[in-house]
Formats: structure tokens, sequence, C-alpha cells
């Protein structure tokens, strides 16, 4: 049976509900130690890791992050590709799942890592200009699409564990970014988009969307 809190969130919770016991042991004042268990709490809830089942469909891009939908726009080239493309981007709050998924299945053909800044990540210039992860995927059909995880105003830290050559499976599991932050998505400008500014998606099952055959 799978950990219902992802892996990586299970260092921090540890040390949330140790500082918890030791309060308990130690501090005389009922609220004190009630506050440090709802802390512990907290963390539990924030590495929630709860489980997805993408929609079938061929040529579906599926949401890599859960979130709101803050920009979508043309591109003249889009990281690692080069192409042209239409990005969508999906901001995480700190009350969001933070456990990223991948949007098409396929083979990890290029990853780049680019140590940044730490701007709030709704603004434009944290695609740029922040601490981010991209990932590029080509189909088995052939399309080739980048997703980018940004580190956001008080993320500190990316977790991938794609490499390159490695295949993947559309909405498994790749990583998450810890504390409010985004993900960047570059879609073909062929494909049709099927979400709009303001939209809540959810990481491994809505529908980003539609590629056409063979790109």
């Amino acid at each position: 049976m799978r950990s219902p809190v992802a892996v990586e969130g299970w260092p921090l919770v540890a040390a949330f509900v140790g500082v918890a016991v030791v309060g308990e042991i130690i501090c005389p004042a009922r609220w004190g130690s009630l506050l440090l268990w709802v802390l512990a709490g907290w963390c539990v809830w924030f590495f929630r890791d709860p489980e997805r089942h993408p929609p079938p469909g061929d040529g579906l891009v599926i949401a890599p992050a859960d979130g709101r939908v803050i920009a979508i726009e043309e591109v003249a080239a889009a990281p690692l590709s080069g192409q042209s493309a239409r990005k969508c981007s999906i901001f995480m709050n700190v009350f969001s799942v933070h456990v990223n998924r991948c949007p098409i299945g396929g083979r990890v053909t290029e990853t780049a890592y680019h140590p940044g800044r730490f701007f709030n990540a709704a603004l434009d210039k944290a695609s740029l200009e922040n601490e981010r992860m991209e990932i590029l995927v080509t189909s088995p059909s052939g399309a080739v699409l980048t997703f980018v995880q940004v580190a956001g105003l008080i993320a500190r830290r990316i977790v991938c564990r794609l490499q390159q050559g490695q295949e993947v499976v559309q909405g498994s599991r790749f990583g998450l970014i810890r504390f409010g932050s985004r993900v960047d998505v570059y879609l073909p400008l062929s494909a049709k988009v099927m979400v709009g500014l303001g939209d809540q998606t959810r990481a491994g099952e809505t529908v980003m969307a539609h590629l056409e055959a063979g790109r």
C-alpha cells in the first residue's frame, strides 16, 4: 500500500512530530503543545500524495500540478526544444498538493537545472529568473513537450526524479516543489488548449490540451 504522504516529506514530518512530542513533555502550557501538534498535522497535510487517475484518450496533455492557471501566452522559443510554443503556467500555493506528475508519456530526451532567484512564483519573470528544472519529453507519436518546475518566494527545494533517457508514463509522479511554486507547460502552437486563465487544475487528471496527431 502506497504511503499517503510523499516520501520527500517524511523527514520534515518526523521533525515536526518530534518537536511536538518534546513540547508535550516539557511545555507546561496546553495551548503551546497543541500548536506544535497543529503544525505537525499541517506538515503531513502539505505533503499529502493522493492517488490520481488520468482520463483515457490519445494526444492528451494532463496538468502536471494542482493549482490555478495564471498565464497562457505564446513564446518564441520554449526551453530545451527552442520551438515556438504556448506557455501555460500553473501556480501552486501553500494549500495545494505539491506532488508533480508527468503531463505526457514518452522518453525524457533532455533535462536542465538552472540555479536562480526566488521571486514570487506568480510573477512572469519567475519563469526566466527563478531557480528551475526543465524537462523535455518526446511522446511515442513524436510530440515534443517541455515542462518546467519553478521555485517560488518561499520554496527552497525542487525535487525532480527524472533522468535523460528515462521512459515515463502519463500521470506518474516525478517530483515536487516545497512551499509554493509553479509549473510551466510549453505546448505546441498546434495544440488545442482546454483550460483558461483562473481555472483550477488537478495534477494527473485535468486535461490541459489536445495535441494534433503526430505533432
